[in-house]
């Protein structure tokens, strides 16, 4: 805002630019100040006068943004972070927004400024009395809790009413796996099948679908016998079809990683190169050569789809009548049979790509049985061998 001093019958007045339906008019305030000697007085009444205004102005601007409804802020916010987050991350959001949120509080027809905590409760428990966990709930928290505090940020709301919900305990899920003759069961089955090697890089790596789908040629070094992970496929949905979308972006900072060729990796991905080469001169011209660079294609050079993989596999277990597992627990069997075999869970964190040892931890601490019988051995010795225990009290 801005104004000015003018002067009238020998006294000093305020004129404001104030804006009026989208345009600027002027408002004389007068100050009662002669302007004798009181310009000083009169410039100070002035600005006071225009902070004053500029806040009056910027409550009543907040006001009618807080009108607006909660659905239209949520498309409105996610046009404003996705150029500052990672499109996977994005499209998490996206899907979450479309899938429940947007219908939800649209058909609620509640604004941004009438929001209340006890709307969000029920939001949250329709999505437990429909059979979802609380770590599905958890996730719609932490999306919509983002999306208010950008809205408390911009003073459109004076508060953040998703932080007086109750956010249910996490559920603890314990990962299904295979045992070592189990996935030689797979490993059998499955010889010859379009999914055989991606199947067994996730089973010897323990690497997520993403990072299976990703790996690329060049993150092979065949010299130096070293894998890279440092790439991923996602699938996103871009114009109304969901399509494989490549992203170097990884989980997190230590997803990215590089490990050792494995010898039976290794001549699974030579067979693979040059099962593709051949599959180019077949094809010729009708071979997909937009995903050249990566491993894991189909006959005809086209990406595996990240729901394919999933999709295909389920329906291998069920053909061959193996025990129930998801293409992502083969991930999980890996970390097993490592623990198993003597691994420290140390280890196990930079081999899965974790950020953190405590997350490793809290997903296969139950499995770790040799830490267990080492336990054991020690509380064995304890009693009956002539030694002291600790005095309880000290």
């Amino acid at each position: 805002m801005t104004g000015c001093l003018q002067i009238k019958n020998d006294k000093f007045y305020a004129v404001l630019n104030l804006k009026v339906d989208g345009k600027r008019k002027p408002k004389w305030i007068p100050l009662g100040i002669p302007i004798r000697g009181n310009k000083r007085k009169a410039e100070a009444e002035l600005n006071r006068l225009i902070e004053e205004y500029e806040k009056e102005e910027e409550i009543r601007a907040n006001h009618s943004e807080a009108e607006i409804l909660l659905a239209d802020y949520l498309q409105k916010w996610l046009n404003m972070v996705k150029p500052t987050i990672a499109y996977s991350t994005y499209h998490s959001y996206r899907n979450m927004i479309d899938a429940r949120l947007d219908k939800y509080f649209r058909e609620l027809g509640v604004t941004l400024g009438e929001l209340t905590a006890s709307q969000i409760q029920d939001f949250y428990q329709i999505i437990l009395d429909e059979g979802f966990t609380t770590n599905t709930v958890i996730h719609y928290h932490a999306v919509l809790r983002k999306v208010l505090h950008s809205a408390v940020k911009k003073e459109m709301i004076p508060r953040n009413p998703a932080d007086s919900v109750d956010k249910p305990k996490k559920n603890h899920y314990q990962a299904a796996h295979y045992t070592e003759a189990e996935m030689l069961e797979l490993f059998k089955v499955i010889e010859g099948d379009p999914l055989e090697l991606p199947i067994k890089i996730a089973a010897y790596y323990g690497l997520r679908r993403s990072e299976v789908l990703g790996l690329k040629w060049e993150a092979v070094n065949f010299q130096e016998k070293t894998l890279a992970i440092n790439h991923k496929i996602i699938e996103a949905k871009v114009d109304g079809k969901f399509v494989p979308v490549g992203e170097d972006v990884l989980k997190t900072k230590s997803s990215i990683r590089t490990l050792p060729l494995l010898p039976v990796i290794e001549e699974l991905l030579l067979q693979e190169k040059e099962k593709q080469e051949f599959m180019q001169k077949v094809f010729k011209e009708g071979y997909c050569k937009d995903y050249r660079e990566y491993i894991c294609v189909d006959q005809t050079g086209k990406l595996f789809r990240p729901n394919f993989v999933t999709e295909h596999f389920a329906y291998l277990i069920k053909k061959f009548g193996l025990k129930k597992i998801r293409f992502h627990d083969l991930r999980h069997t890996c970390a097993s049979l490592l623990l198993a075999n003597g691994v420290p869970m140390k280890q196990i964190q930079v081999w899965l790509g974790h950020s953190t040892f405590s997350t490793t931890a809290d997903i296969y601490a139950h499995l770790d049985m040799s830490a267990q019988i080492q336990t054991g051995s020690v509380a064995g010795a304890l009693f009956g061998q002539g030694k002291s225990l600790p005095n309880a009290s000290a």
